[in-house]
């Protein structure tokens, strides 16, 4: 139960009642019963020695809109990591002559008289690498957001049979 110190306040003035508002000072000149300084001190002693209280809550229900939303935003997130991710990963390749090392495998297996003409930096730019990685990045923004979606429904159905997942959470 709240500790009501501005009612006992009220009744020591006389019975006028004066409600201040948080963070305004009392008129009555006196300290108030618990102060930021005690608030702190209090804070800074570590757990009570009570016994941790729990609660056990059911979530039986999942917003799909807010599901939908997060996912989205987490794919997005994902998506652009991935994309910086590569062109990082190209640069320190193109840099260290990874392209050139590979040029001349591929050149030695095949074979240079073949007359195939099989150049490696024909196919593999770097504007080319980093375009399917945007369009993986997008499919899997449009993929992961529709299946987290769909989850959530299937989810909602299921905890309507089974009640839901338990979770115990605990004060320290």
């Amino acid at each position: 139960m709240a500790d009501n110190s501005d009612a006992t306040t009220a009744k020591a003035d006389g019975g006028s009642r004066r409600f201040a508002r948080p963070g305004s000072r009392r008129r009555s000149g006196r300290k108030p019963a618990l102060s930021f300084a005690t608030l702190k001190e209090k804070a800074g002693a570590g757990r009570p020695e009570g016994p941790t209280r729990k609660a056990q809550l059911r979530i039986s229900r999942v917003d799909p809109w807010s599901v939908m939303k997060t996912s989205f935003l987490f794919s997005v997130v994902g998506g652009i990591a991935l994309i910086i991710a590569v062109w990082v990963l190209w640069g320190i390749i193109s840099l260290s002559g990874g392209l050139n090392a590979m040029q001349q495998g591929i050149t030695a297996m095949v074979g240079a008289d073949s007359g195939g003409g099989s150049n490696l930096a024909n196919y593999v730019t770097m504007w080319r690498v980093l375009g399917f990685t945007v369009l993986v990045s997008v499919v899997s923004i449009v993929l992961v957001t529709a299946i987290t979606t769909l989850f959530s429904f299937v989810y909602n159905v299921a905890a309507n049979v089974i009640g839901g997942l338990e979770v115990t959470l605990a004060e320290d």
